[in-house]
């Protein structure tokens, strides 16, 4: 199978559907894009294996990266239905990305990338791919090669980074350990978040056990902070690396 790419091209006309605040909305294709920089990254289908683990969540890390180089919106489109995307977004905590529904695959089809997934029970779907859309125009598409099964080679947050800017400064990868009543927990979380850095909380009790926090940091004592896979230790250790 061959996929047109088409760079230079205006977006096709179509509707999708999300859930809000409001309920069961209609998005056209002209206000998500008109005079705005956007990136899409479509992919199979939601709760699946490569999409859950990889390419939702690189893309809602690195999107205040993206949004320092200008790009107002990143979504995330799949031929589902709207209830399944917003659950799968809720189960992701994928808060910095808009998922979209083309539910009856229009969409896609008119990209030319909707593919046959019967064999897999899914009927027809979104072959992989991203492209970055100035105003209406595709200016840049990722599109996975043809091969069997599915390929996750140039679709990816990185490639489309590197694309847009290759010398952007991609956001650090930290964890917080911590436990509820922490003084000193709080404490570090709050200097993290006065450098208006991003981290995940690791709760004791909760998504771990002091098991864990032995195994990982060789302490038993909270918090333990943890910046690109090196243990910083403590609030007062936080302070010094900062400082």
């Amino acid at each position: 199978m061959s996929f047109e790419n088409k760079e230079g091209q205006n977006v096709p006309s179509a509707s999708f559907k999300v859930i809000n605040e409001k309920g069961l909305q209609s998005v056209d294709s002209d206000s998500l894009f008109k005079n705005r920089k956007v990136i899409v990254f479509s992919l199979p289908g939601a709760f699946t294996p490569t999409c859950s683990s990889t390419h939702l969540p690189r893309y809602n890390q690195l999107a205040k990266t993206f949004a320092k180089e200008g790009v107002d919106e990143i979504v995330c489109l799949s031929v589902n239905d709207a209830f399944v995307m917003k659950s799968w977004g809720e189960s992701q905590e994928a808060d910095k990305v808009t998922l979209l529904a083309d539910g009856n695959g229009e969409f896609t089809e008119k990209m030319g990338l909707l593919v046959d997934k019967s064999d897999l029970g899914f009927g027809k779907r979104s072959w992989r791919y991203s492209m970055l859309v100035n105003n209406g125009v595709i200016e840049k598409m990722f599109i996975e090669p043809d091969k069997p099964g599915d390929p996750f080679e140039v679709s990816d947050a990185n490639t489309m980074l590197d694309y847009i800017n290759k010398d952007a400064k991609l956001p650090h990868a930290i964890t917080v350990i911590t436990k509820p009543g922490c003084s000193y927990c709080k404490k570090a979380k709050e200097l993290l978040a006065s450098k208006e850095l991003d981290f995940e909380e690791i709760i004791l009790g909760k998504d771990a056990t002091s098991v864990s926090l032995a195994a990982l940091s060789g302490s038993g004592k909270v918090p333990q902070v943890f910046i690109d896979g090196n243990r910083i230790g403590g609030s007062e250790e936080l302070e010094k690396y900062f400082a």
